[in-house]
């Protein structure tokens, strides 16, 4: 676990957010140099990455808000801050510290000051990933249309670079020990220092005696997800790309291919995340989009079949290469 990369200015350098801009670096480096490849226009690749990181974050906020488990603590602390309870701080000091109003009794740190704002402070923890798909998929299917650039090409470009950005924001989720699983006895578990999310919720349920401790033994999910995303991008990038049948299929292919990493990786974690009828929100969206791609995989590869693939600038001027250096010669 490593929080941050030094300081800058006497502000501390959170490494989650440094690996997460590295991810995104990354993918619109391959995504653009894919669109020269296909002689499309890259710069609309790279003004679609500026959009999606925008509209990326403000959707990963809003789900975190509304799916989390604390969208009433937000509104509580804009309404009625004294209803907020920081269920991690176990001391009247640490509440003092924090400016809370600490109840001896209860042995609960209360929030004081109001903070209408909160909901949107990103940068102290709390997005949720497919919330960002969401939004930003919107958004970027309506960019791509005003600019007239082909969205199924456009999509696809997006979609086999999507697992690489994974990669690296999860090695930053490792590093800031968010999103860790569930104990394990496993060769493979990991242990969080004192202080740590995992310390702390597993202070709070029982499972350490005070979350100053290392945490107990966990599976390191974030780095199963981190492996499970790099492998897809490799497959979709050098195997599923070169071979697509259809416009759209590369994209198709990763939402199912994450959706079912996912499901699986989320019986094993173990931060908070919002639970319904026994399955994470994640679960549920992951099922959701399956389902959908199974649907449009169908329809869109029987459409592809009744219109197929227009050629690539590149790709039509090699086949009038060919095409005239095998017709004969006039006599």
């Amino acid at each position: 676990m490593l929080p941050s990369f030094g300081s800058l200015f006497g502000e501390p350098i959170p490494a989650y957010f440094v690996m997460l801009m590295l991810g995104y670096g990354a993918a619109t480096l391959v995504a653009a140099r894919t669109a020269r490849r296909q002689e499309l226009d890259h710069e609309v690749i790279i003004d679609l990455a500026l959009l999606s990181l925008f509209t990326g974050v403000l959707g990963a906020r809003i789900l975190h808000v509304l799916a989390d488990g604390y969208f009433w603590d937000y509104v509580h602390l804009c309404t009625n801050p004294d209803e907020v309870i920081w269920r991690a701080v176990t001391s009247a000091s640490e509440c003092q510290q924090l400016g809370g109003r600490w109840q001896s009794g209860a042995r609960a740190c209360h929030a004081i000051e109001r903070d209408c704002f909160a909901w949107a402070e990103f940068w102290n923890g709390g997005l949720a990933y497919y919330g960002g798909l969401i939004v930003a998929s919107i958004a970027g299917i309506r960019f791509l249309r005003r600019e007239g650039f082909p969205v199924g090409k456009g999509v696809d470009m997006v979609g086999a670079v999507l697992p690489l950005g994974l990669f690296f924001g999860r090695l930053g989720c490792f590093l800031g020990g968010c999103c860790f699983g569930l104990p394990t006895h496993s060769a493979l578990a990991v242990v969080f220092p004192g202080g740590s999310p995992a310390s702390y919720e597993q202070a709070e349920l029982g499972l350490l005696s005070d979350k100053s401790l290392p945490s107990l033994p966990v599976h390191p999910t974030q780095l199963y997800e981190a492996l499970g995303c790099l492998a897809l991008a490799a497959w979709l990038l050098l195997r599923a790309q070169p071979r697509k049948r259809f416009d759209g299929q590369i994209l198709l292919s990763f939402l199912i291919g994450y959706a079912v990493l996912r499901f699986a990786l989320e019986f094993i974690r173990a931060d908070d995340r919002g639970v319904f009828f026994g399955l994470s929100t994640s679960q549920w969206i992951g099922l959701g989009s399956v389902i959908a791609c199974a649907l449009a995989w169908k329809r869109v590869a029987s459409w592809s079949r009744q219109r197929p693939l227009p050629p690539t600038a590149a790709s039509a001027r090699k086949a009038s290469a060919a095409v005239a250096v095998s017709a004969p010669e006039e006599t």
